[in-house]
């Protein structure tokens, strides 16, 4: 019986710490959560960013074309990150002019153009912070430096042209009808949509890409910026552009970007 009662004793104190224990968890977790709410407020408010990863995309202006592009980000500190994109573009050769028929009806003609030029690259970036908003309604600027691989592919660029006798047909530089390539006697019009895909080629290179991105969104969870910078590609072999024109393997261009994505 004594040894009943005091294992009854025991339970009862036991019972009386864990039930004083048990609010003091819970006000623990309360004031945890209260203070992070607080911080993400302060920091919206002060305009602190700090993410583990953001997903974006945008629209690429150059001097020499245009683009888009998709990114992943990983942060790596709070002033340090590392940008996984992939980038889709066409290049244009300075000396592109287009000739239009009088009436306007045909698809415009790029006289000696060669082939559409397709960049496609996939490469890495170091993010580091250079300034963080100064409030909710301030700018977020960071330099951004890295390169990767760049597969530059081509595609025929086939005009329509007369043959005579009520025959028709697209041709290029390269086609068994080059004669008719650069005679604009026989022009009807430009390549459509669908012509050259079937006979494109590839040639492979590398790229390097500095720049310094401008973050202006409103909110810190939303990431929205303007970015300039300039690029650098290099490929194994000349690309053919233009007819009459230098083959070049280095390309140098400058470019804007509107960025928009999402941080968590």
């Amino acid at each position: 019986m004594k040894k009943l009662f005091l294992i009854s004793i025991f339970q009862c104190c036991l019972l009386g710490v864990m039930g004083q224990n048990q609010p003091s968890t819970k006000s623990e977790k309360k004031a945890a959560k209260r203070q992070r709410i607080n911080e993400m407020i302060r920091q919206e408010e002060e305009g602190v960013l700090q993410y583990k990863k953001h997903f974006a995309g945008g629209i690429k202006l150059s001097n020499d074309g245009y683009g888009g592009w998709l990114e992943y980000a990983h942060a790596q500190s709070v002033k340090k990150s590392l940008l996984f994109q992939l980038e889709i573009a066409e290049r244009k050769h300075p000396k592109e002019e287009k000739l239009q028929d009088i009436y306007g009806l045909a698809a415009p003609i790029i006289y000696g153009k060669i082939n559409f030029f397709y960049p496609i690259k996939l490469g890495v970036q170091q993010q580091i912070l250079l300034g963080n908003k100064g409030n909710k309604n301030g700018v977020c600027v960071t330099a951004n430096i890295g390169g990767g691989v760049s597969l530059g592919l081509l595609r025929p660029y086939l005009i329509q042209v007369y043959k005579g006798n009520d025959q028709y047909a697209y041709v290029g530089y390269n086609s068994p009808d080059s004669l008719y390539f650069l005679d604009v006697n026989n022009f009807v019009s430009g390549p459509s949509f669908g012509t050259g895909w079937k006979n494109m080629t590839m040639i492979p290179g590398l790229y390097v890409k500095p720049s310094v991105r401008f973050d202006y969104g409103k909110f810190n969870e939303m990431l929205s910026a303007l970015e300039v910078g300039v690029q650098a590609e290099f490929y194994t072999k000349p690309v053919p552009q233009m007819v009459y024109q230098k083959q070049e393997k280095l390309f140098l261009s400058a470019y804007v970007s509107l960025v928009f994505g999402r941080r968590k």
